[in-house]
């Protein structure tokens, strides 16, 4: 018999049993305003990855290997139109390119709502 098994003698019948118990958890509470209680101040320092993303495009290896300096390769995106901006792959945004005090930046023109992008995950 294993230490663990010393401990919770349940869980060692229902473990030579072969059987498990069914598990019932509480309902979690809602505040009543649409919104839990969580804070947030636990998680604002944790880093993400911001990507924009101008276009995509598939191209065979064949062609791939014969990219090189000075290669031209056509995206998926007519120009103009926004860029897609990412937070660890999750689309937030949409956004135009601008340029200020010589370095780029992207202005958002769009940002998806929170239960637009959870819906997008299921």
């Amino acid at each position: 018999m294993s230490a663990s098994e010393n401990e919770n003698p349940e869980l060692a019948e229902a473990a030579a049993d072969g059987g498990a118990e069914k598990v019932e958890f509480d309902t979690l509470a809602d505040t009543g305003n649409g919104q839990s209680e969580v804070n947030l101040d636990v998680i604002l320092d944790v880093p993400v990855t911001l990507a924009m993303e101008v276009g995509r495009t598939r191209i065979s290896i064949r062609n791939l290997m014969q990219l090189n300096q000075g290669s031209v390769v056509e995206l998926d995106r007519a120009a103009g139109e926004p860029l897609d901006v990412f937070v660890n792959g999750t689309l937030v945004a949409h956004g135009e390119v601008v340029v200020i005090n010589e370095k780029f930046g992207i202005r958002l023109t769009d940002v998806i709502s929170p239960a637009e992008r959870v819906r997008k995950l299921r």
